[in-house]
């Protein structure tokens, strides 16, 4: 087989043009707009309100591609157009090979009879999703419910009209409580030409039957052929080591070849914190006379299983890899960017590393994006990400005529059967919040009363149809293996989320007001999702923002703010916890201490209540635009101080302290799958160093579990010291090095009310090869130290206190033009006490 990618020659224009300008494929039509100097940056300042022409206008894009006599010989030559967003007229020669409806989607069509030797062009028209959109839903009959996300007004929208439901296209391109509204169009992934002769391999599944002293696996191997008399043979090559040859028989058509192999003595794949990510390379060579043709897949083997089963609280719901419960550490994931055509296999790297970093063993991918690229899954492969896939439905009722039906079926089973192959898939989830909506937010019930009961129950038959149908026939046909939930949150199909079964969002801190605290008491099985909003740090509002709009009411600021209630509610929590900022940069970097503090309350509250919940994901990860948001880092990749938190929070091992009334309760979990003994130490110290009580005791840490291990009674303490100025530090030292095991710490009074002392901070800075090393000491106590440059970079520890008379190092990575006088003039310190303090 041969292919060949046409990604050069690509010009672009709306149809109502004359003039064709230069495109970039892969690509969007905003991009290729920017890269011409035709509009501005779409996220600088207001920019995004004036660009919702862009989205109104048919778009066209065309090449040339020369092809030789030798390329046209082979006996099969078809076009395979890897994404198309999203409605397309594709013609090949002027004539029309092609019509796509949906983003998610590969098309293939054969052009072998309309190639010729020389030049060839290919054309693409692509209509406007919003126009096409409205004629949608003026021919529906009835109004389908859909969330506020739809941001039709910003759209400016014929009426207002909230037409995403009616496209299989990335629903956050509409708009997102966290994103712009820039509803693209355009060829966002490759094109290519593929010839070949004979027979060639549309699809392999390698898949794994049991797991024990040898690996039982099965190569399902989907071929089309022209048929043969010709010996023909499949070789199963596993670490390019021969394991298995058969030989078949070849017939004319489209079937599938299941050929049975072993794998001995297999070393198991665990998720990250829990050991090795062994990957096997799996090669299937199918060969008949002189041709050859072959795919590889790398896989790791496991078992896994979301275990649901009855017991004193109500339902289980967790997920057991290789025989042993895992608490599932993580968050949400959203693409990263507006535009996902920018996103690069190294931007992958950073959040996938960074997640890794912080501990992290599972990542929701969210169903309002796109089944995300094969470079996100190979690298959650290889990083030991276990990955919680939705489909790409959310916040909104769908249609359910047959039409919008088969393609969300076909659409299903191209990205079920391209993903399957990864390890990283633990489960397949319907959608995010329809059936919440649906069911408790008043959806059915509006419905009902504004239209009739009689359209309430047809667009619920459109749900039951697509998760309660389609979706789960479709995973069990194609991965079998994997479970499907059909909703998320949900207790069960059809059943909204309840506390003592299936998985729940807690949105009651933010939305609801309620105080952090209430995360230590709302405990659910499993916590997909929870979060709170911070803004990035000055270097990336730098970036979209002019000095005029520094204030968090400014036009710019709460454009680049798409909560309904959001710099307004930061605000609120933040005087509940800290001192008024003096300034905006103050501002910013004391809504990511709010942040951090509250979410570690949630991280913290669900892994010590393991015995109860057994999942802890955040929302969210990551940004596709520089906004204010729920994300731990940042649309340029900086890490904001929730991300330093969870890697601490996110520790196999952690000390975590539960405040009752009248005691203070230190549990350690373990995510370790071996007991392990160690010396527990609590010390109580005044701000200035001097030590005022310290207890200690030997324990045994129980393997993978959460257990009480010591408790101190309030009154004891309070009556004997000033609750402002000291803090309880809890250490686990190990008993065979005496190394640090784990640490954390416990302030008795909100941080507004402490009486922080100046730390007397010093540092020096130490050149290496390739990082800065910053060595800091403080005298007294240094509460949320932060270290910033205008380094891309992120130090390897932010945000952290410092105990009296300690020394911390922290390093960041340098450039090629790095040298230590520009690092120090970069280099800015500052601690929580400068924020309110001249």
């Amino acid at each position: 087989m041969s292919e060949i990618e046409l990604h050069k020659n690509w010009s672009f224009k709306n149809s109502t043009d004359s003039v064709w300008n230069a495109a970039t494929v892969p690509g969007t039509v905003h991009t290729d707009l920017l890269s011409n100097g035709t509009i501005d940056d779409p996220f600088y300042r207001l920019n995004e309100h004036h660009l919702q022409w862009i989205d109104k206008l048919d778009w066209e894009y065309k090449t040339n591609f020369n092809l030789s006599k030798k390329d046209l010989s082979k006996q099969h030559i078809e076009l395979d157009f890897e994404g198309l967003d999203t409605y397309s007229s594709v013609y090949l020669n002027d004539s029309l090979i092609l019509q796509t409806d949906n983003m998610f989607r590969n098309y293939t069509a054969e052009v072998k009879e309309l190639l010729k030797v020389g030049d060839n062009k290919l054309h693409i028209i692509f209509q406007s999703p919003i126009k096409k959109g409205i004629e949608k839903y003026d021919a529906q009959g009835y109004k389908i419910p859909v969330s506020d996300n739809d941001l039709s007004e910003i759209g400016k929208v014929e009426d207002n009209k909230q037409v995403s439901i009616y496209t299989r296209k990335a629903g956050y391109h509409f708009g997102w409580d966290w994103g712009p509204r820039l509803v693209t169009s355009g060829i966002w992934r490759p094109i290519k030409l593929r010839s070949w002769n004979h027979h060639k391999i549309d699809d392999v599944f390698i898949k794994q039957d049991s797991l024990g002293a040898k690996a039982n696996m099965s190569a399902l191997i989907e071929v089309t052929s022209n048929g043969t008399e010709e010996h023909s043979t499949i070789d199963i090559i596993v670490n390019n080591k021969p394991v298995k040859t058969v030989d078949v028989q070849l017939t004319t058509g489209k079937y599938t070849l299941n050929i049975p192999f072993e794998i001995d003595n297999p070393q198991l794949w665990w998720p990250n914190g829990m050991g090795e990510q062994v990957l096997y390379d799996v090669n299937v060579k199918l060969t008949s006379g002189s041709y050859v043709d072959s795919k590889a897949h790398k896989i790791g083997l496991r078992t896994i299983e979301l275990v649901q089963e009855p017991d004193s609280i109500g339902t289980s719901f967790y997920f057991k890899v290789n025989g042993h419960p895992v608490f599932m550490k993580g968050a949400n994931y959203i693409p990263q960017d507006i535009f996902l055509p920018r996103v690069t296999k190294e931007n992958y790297e950073h959040i996938l590393s960074s997640a890794q970093e912080a501990n992290m063993n599972m990542i929701r991918v969210w169903g309002g994006g796109i089944y995300e690229n094969d470079e996100f899954y190979q690298l959650c492969d290889e990083k030991g990400l276990l990955v919680w896939q939705d489909f790409m439905f959310a916040c909104a009722m769908f249609p359910g005529d047959s039409s919008f039906l088969d393609n969300v079926k076909q659409e299903a089973i191209e990205n079920v059967k391209r993903l399957r192959n990864h390890t990283s898939i633990a489960l397949w989830c319907g959608n995010n919040e329809v059936l919440s909506a649906w069911e408790n937010w008043g959806w059915k019930k509006k419905v009902t009363n504004e239209q009739s009961k009689a359209i309430a129950d047809t667009i619920w038959k459109a749900y039951d149809d697509i998760f309660h149908n389609i979706l789960p026939d479709v995973v069990n046909t194609y991965d079998g293996s994997r479970a499907y939930w059909p909703s998320s949150p949900g207790s069960a199909f059809g059943k909204t989320e309840s506390n003592d079964k299936g998985d729940k969002h807690y949105w009651m801190v933010w939305w609801g007001k309620e105080p952090f605290d209430k995360y230590n008491t709302e405990i659910p099985r499993f916590m997909s999702e929870y979060g709170f909003q911070s803004f990035p740090e000055l270097s990336t509002v730098e970036k979209y923002a002019l000095p005029k709009d520094y204030n968090i009411y400014s036009e710019v600021m709460k454009s680049h703010q798409r909560s309904s209630i959001g710099n307004g509610t930061i605000d609120e929590y933040m005087l509940r916890h800290y001192k008024k900022p003096k300034d905006f940069e103050s501002f910013l970097y004391v809504s990511q201490l709010l942040q951090a503090h509250g979410i570690q309350v949630g991280m913290e509250a669900h892994r010590r209540h393991r015995d109860r919940c057994m999942g802890s994901l955040y929302w969210q990860l990551n940004d596709c635009w520089p906004v204010a948001s729920w994300s731990s880092i940042d649309y340029y990749g900086k890490w904001k101080a929730l991300q330093y938190t969870a890697k601490k929070a996110f520790q196999n091992l952690l000390i975590s302290t539960e405040n009752s009334k009248d005691s203070i309760h230190f549990f350690v979990v373990s995510d370790l799958l071996k007991n392990t003994t160690a010396n527990l130490q609590i010390s109580l110290l005044d701000f200035n160093g001097t030590i005022l009580k310290q207890w200690q005791q030997p324990i045994v840490l129980e393997a993978n579990t959460s257990k009480k291990y010591y408790s101190l009674n309030k009154n004891d303490i309070l009556n004997e010291v000033d609750a402002h100025n000291v803090v309880l530090h809890a250490e686990l030292i190990s008993e065979t090095d005496t190394k640090t095991l784990s640490e954390n710490t416990f302030y008795l009074s909100p941080y507004k009310d402490l009486s922080f002392p100046e730390p007397e901070l010093t540092y020096i800075i130490k050149e290496h090869y390739n990082y800065f090393e910053v060595i800091l000491n403080t005298k007294k106590l240094a509460k949320n130290v932060y270290l910033s440059s205008d380094s891309n970079f992120n130090f390897s520890d932010n945000y952290f206190d410092m105990l009296p008379n300690t020394e911390k190092v922290v390093t960041i990575k340098k450039t090629a033009f790095d040298n230590l006088k520009s690092f120090k003039n970069r280099l800015n310190i500052m601690t929580l006490i400068d924020t309110y303090k001249d």
